[in-house]
């Protein structure tokens, strides 16, 4: 993470800094092997304190530089840093409290005193260049800002610091080809964890890659689909905010907007930012950047009330002051969410931190201590010539009796010491580097032939080696210790900016990140009862490009849009989806049908003729109808037994006819009712043989009525060799051939229930299955043979004497029975489902209603209403006869 806010674009800042990494190197190696100095140089001012091991600190005291026109010269301009940051300071001073602490305690390094030397950077690459270089290069024995004097010092085998990520490249690129361990508290870019390009860079700050897993457990947790990524423009922003972007799309997520803070601060650009944030229709939006970065953004924002954005911060301003302190800001961040690393309570630094007095005798020798100083009380130090300066600013003299107890700003403020409580554990870690060095056994070290390394000329690659191994549990309880990478076990307090009634911003913590974690998804802990979000709401904000589609609905992606921006496109008939944002639809198995939410499958809705259908009580009514009127017609022959139109044309006959329309009539109630074994056995034998014994009647009655007519011509016998036995056996071997057929049928290939289960339908049509459709087309068959014979035979005798024979009615009766059967094979075909056993039936009805009214209705007629030509006379009439033809 890094604090720089610089004015030279970074292409300039490149070549710049390539110039003076290369001028610092051979200066380095120029005081290594020779001590010499480059004569001419400007010091920079520094904070030190001697002792037997010196260690380095960088430290951004200041957010900003004016930088002068850059030349290459032999002397160039110094520079001058404005805007003092408090919390920067109180990281130097706390680096100074551990030190201190160390040396006070001395049960961690007995006999050895720790001293420090600490340079402000100004949170720009190159004055943190300059200052490593004073740090790695010759001293001023005079400590004032004059040249150097050429006086040879003690090396300093370590650095704490920098703070910021990019001001740690230029640090770690110049440290590195010495192997001259640095110890960043702050700097997370995850580029720093490159051993190859950075071998000798270590940090307590977690890198950026677990930053990015802890904020992408973030989003997948709450199902945000659609959001914006707003980085600075420094590595520390481009970089998390590009392995974000990589891994958030893995998670099937997409960035709606992804825009760059410039650090000009252009209003046009950030203006312009705004303006997408509000045509995006986002709601979540992560600001990966430093506070100074974000401060800027959300001063446009606050420009132009944009209100209802639910902030995700990264740790670089998940706590920061300068945000959370000015009231201006509260209604846009109150519930706003980022990660901080996890802080600690350090016993007594608050009143170390409140010790500072530039009256003090330490006060002269503190550089840094005056413009803090100022900066805290906005009154002047210094001398006269200053004191007018300040004056004509507005500013009043200080007497340096002020009170740093009676002002509350971020210096004072230890409730959220996180990267101090970092730049405590990097001193502490260097301490143990160094226990870890003096407790080293002869002959047992880890160099060239066992050798342990000399405490008075500590080589900066021998304590590289050695702060690479440390491994410890501090005070607190938490272990310090470095990866491969030099990168800290990474640990995350999940914070929630809280609006109190009081007014004041909280930080709580409403969550926590442990990397270390197996499983992947226990890594991220949520209080989900403790947030507040943005607006005071208790309900988590939705940010989708395309509402959540339900169950019974499956995502289409819309062209041309990114993949998280879909429609809603509702499940096809007998699809199903049981989750929300279903990429697809489940097809339902084939017995099974959606329910009319499409949300599950549900069993079909069995299709069959059945007595409960509207057809089906049709053609219960009207076969049962049949039923009666046949009875009633027996009952009607059996009462007029004796008289000569019922015994005409042999009774025995129009008995057997009557009974087998009955049957013919009562099969057809088989066929209207659930398909089972018996009753698919039943179906059609018992319609095939009922029908055959049925025309097997007519045909005997047809071939009574031409023999009864040859018989009254003279001499003719033939009627005795066509009496009832004749009759009986004609009926009896016509029906036996189909009762063969059926047999024959029922062992080979008998009917059985079947389903029929179409896959775009709603029902299972249950049917019998014909089991073999040439047995069925040969009891068709038959019965059609059967009547063909029947109807030819009639048609033959259509001229013989009206009162004699009933030839004419039973040719009628025949026309209709094959008209009906002709017309039902096409239309069988053809019906659907149950439509074909409708069909079926109710040519079975037909046919026998044809039979049953043309062969018994006229006689019924004679009977019941012409009683005067029921007589023998009158069928044996002759000239009624003749006159009709």
């Amino acid at each position: 993470m890094t604090l720089t806010k610089y004015s030279l674009s970074w292409r300039r800042a490149r070549l710049v800094l390539f110039s003076l990494l290369w001028t610092g190197i051979f200066a380095y190696d120029s005081y290594q092997d020779q001590c010499e100095i480059i004569p001419g140089t400007m010091s920079l001012p520094a904070l030190e304190k001697k002792g037997d091991i010196i260690l380095g600190g960088l430290f951004s005291l200041h957010d900003m530089v004016v930088e002068p026109s850059l030349s290459f010269t032999s002397t160039p301009p110094s520079t001058q840093c404005t805007r003092f940051n408090f919390r920067t300071f109180r990281w130097m001073q706390t680096m100074i409290f551990a030190i201190e602490e160390i040396n006070r305690k001395g049960n961690l390094l007995p006999n050895i005193t720790l001293g420090y030397k600490i340079y402000d950077s100004c949170s720009t690459p190159h004055q943190a260049l300059k200052a490593v270089l004073e740090l790695m290069g010759t001293e001023n024995n005079s400590g004032g800002n004059t040249h150097q004097q050429g006086v040879c010092r003690e090396s300093i085998p370590a650095v704490i610091g920098d703070g910021g990520s990019t001001q740690s490249l230029v640090v770690a690129h110049f440290l590195g080809v010495f192997h001259v361990p640095q110890v960043s508290y702050f700097s997370s870019c995850a580029c720093l964890s490159d051993k190859n390009k950075f071998p000798a860079f270590l940090r307590t700050m977690p890198s950026d890659f677990f930053q990015v897993d802890a904020l992408l457990q973030l989003v997948k947790h709450f199902g945000w689909t659609w959001v914006g990524v707003i980085a600075g423009d420094d590595d520390y922003g481009r970089g998390g905010a590009n392995i974000f972007i990589n891994e958030v799309t893995k998670l099937g997520a997409c960035v709606a907007l992804h825009e760059i803070i410039p650090k000009n601060k252009a209003q046009s650009t950030i203006s312009s930012i705004v303006s997408n944030i509000q045509s995006s229709g986002v709601w979540v939006i992560l600001v990966f950047a430093v506070e100074q970065d974000a401060a800027v953004l959300f001063d446009e924002v606050l420009r132009m009330e944009l209100a209802g954005i639910q902030w995700l911060a990264s740790e670089a301003w998940s706590t920061a002051a300068i945000l959370s302190t000015p009231r201006k800001y509260h209604h846009i961040l109150q519930g706003s969410m980022g990660f901080a690393i996890r802080r600690a309570d350090i016993p007594g630094l608050r009143d170390f931190l409140l010790r500072l007095n530039p009256l003090s005798s330490d006060a002269s020798n503190d550089p840094f201590l005056a413009p803090f100083w100022e900066e805290v009380f906005q009154c002047s130090l210094g001398v006269q010539a200053e004191d007018q300066k300040y004056n004509a600013e507005g500013k009043p003299p200080c007497s340096g009796t002020e009170e740093l107890r009676s002002i509350a700003n971020i210096y004072s403020d230890v409730s959220q010491l996180r990267i101090s409580y970092n730049v405590y554990k990097a001193v502490y870690a260097l301490a143990h580097a160094i226990k870890a060095m003096r407790s080293c056994v002869k002959g047992k070290g880890p160099f060239l032939q066992q050798a342990c390394p000399d405490m008075d000329n500590i080589k900066p690659w021998q304590l590289l080696h050695y702060i690479k191994q440390v491994k410890y549990f501090n005070t607190f309880g938490d272990e310090t210790k470095f990866d491969e990478n030099g990168d800290p076990t990474a640990m995350y307090d999940l914070v929630n900016w809280q609006l109190k009634p009081n007014g004041k911003m909280d930080f709580v913590t409403v969550g926590k990140f442990d990397e270390t974690t197996a499983a992947s998804h226990h890594k991220l802990q949520i209080q989900e009862e403790n947030i507040l979000w943005t607006g005071n709401q208790t309900k988590v904000p939705l940010s989708v490009c395309s509402n959540v589609c339900p169950p019974g609905t499956r995502k289409a992606i819309r062209p041309n849009f990114p993949i998280c921006c879909h429609d809603c496109v509702v499940c096809a008939a007998g699809e199903i989806s049981n989750q929300t944002d279903a990429i697809e639809c489940i097809r339902c198995l084939p017995e099974f049908w959606s329910s009319a939410e499409k949300t599950a499958c549900i069993p079909k809705q069995m299709e069959f003729l059945s007595f409960s259908d509207t057809m089906g009580i049709i053609l219960m009514v009207i076969s049962l109808t049949g039923i009666f009127s046949t009875c009633f017609v027996v009952f009607i022959f059996y009462c007029h037994r004796s008289t000569p139109i019922v015994r005409a044309n042999n009774s025995e006959l129009s008995f057997l006819l009557l009974l087998s329309l009955t049957l013919c009539f009562l099969c057809s109630l088989i066929f209207i009712s659930q398909p089972s074994k018996l009753s698919c056995l039943l179906r059609h034998t018992a319609f095939g043989i009922t029908f055959v014994l049925c025309i097997s009647c007519v045909l005997g009655k047809t071939i009574v009525v031409l023999i009864a007519f040859k018989a009254t011509l003279p001499g003719s016998h033939v009627m005795k060799w066509f009496g009832p036995l004749q009759q009986r056996i004609i009926i009896t071997f016509c029906t036996l051939v189909q009762v063969i057929i059926c047999t024959v049928w029922l062992v080979v290939a008998p009917p059985m229930p079947q389903k029929l289960m179409p896959r775009d339908s709603p029902i299972v049509i249950l049917l019998c299955d014909k089991g073999s459709h040439l047995a069925y087309a040969l009891v068709l068959g038959y019965i059609g043979l059967l009547a063909c014979l029947c109807l030819v035979l009639a048609f033959l005798a259509r001229k013989l004497p009206d009162n004699f024979n009933e030839a004419r009615i039973i040719t009628f009766s025949m026309i209709i029975f094959c008209a009906v059967w002709i017309a039902f094979i096409p239309a069988y075909i053809s019906s659907p489902g149950k439509y074909s056993t409708v069909t079926e039936v109710f040519a079975i009805l037909a046919s026998s209603y044809g039979l049953l009214g043309c062969i018994f209705a006229p006689k019924c007629y004679i009977v019941l209403l012409r009683p005067e030509k029921n007589t023998r006379k009158h069928l044996m009439s002759k000239t009624s006869a003749s006159k009709r033809f």
